[in-house]
């Protein structure tokens, strides 16, 4: 500490104990406001948090997710999710709940356009509907109509 202030370690550092055995586990703490991508960005790579974006040996370089209305609601309840677990560890994060309750608004929007042009995304819903609509063909999870045969 200089002057008073608490050091802040970056997204990807951090020190292990001088006398630490070989075979000691690592895992990454997470910072207050760390570094965010974006909701793509955090589902292509599997989490929100470029500091916790760690080598994965099974990862396929240069793989995107298809664009479209349902993969842009799966990133949205992807970083929701990912939010309420930071949350969990840094329930005073007043700018982070900021954005939990932004994006938790904007994935609720977007499932209700999902849900407007596609049928509901899970039977509960379909008593959001006018009528029983659950078994109606293409499936939410049908990219193409021509996928449906």
């Amino acid at each position: 500490m200089e002057n008073g202030s608490i050091a802040r370690c970056g997204d990807k550092s951090g020190t292990l104990p001088s006398c630490a055995p070989l075979a000691t586990g690592y895992v990454p703490f997470q910072q207050r406001d760390p570094q965010r991508y974006d909701q793509r960005d955090a589902l292509s790579n599997g989490t929100l948090f470029p500091g916790l974006n760690l080598p994965f040996h099974l990862a396929v370089p240069g793989s995107k997710v298809p664009s479209g209305n349902r993969t842009d609601l799966q990133a949205l309840c992807f970083v929701v999710a990912e939010l309420g677990l930071y949350l969990d560890t840094h329930p005073d994060d007043a700018e982070a709940f900021a954005l939990f309750k932004q994006f938790s608004k904007m994935a609720k929007d977007a499932k209700a356009d999902v849900e407007k042009a596609n049928g509901p995304l899970t039977q509960k819903n379909t008593a959001d509907f006018d009528k029983y609509c659950w078994l109606k063909d293409p499936w939410p999870w049908n990219y193409d109509e021509n996928e449906v045969k």
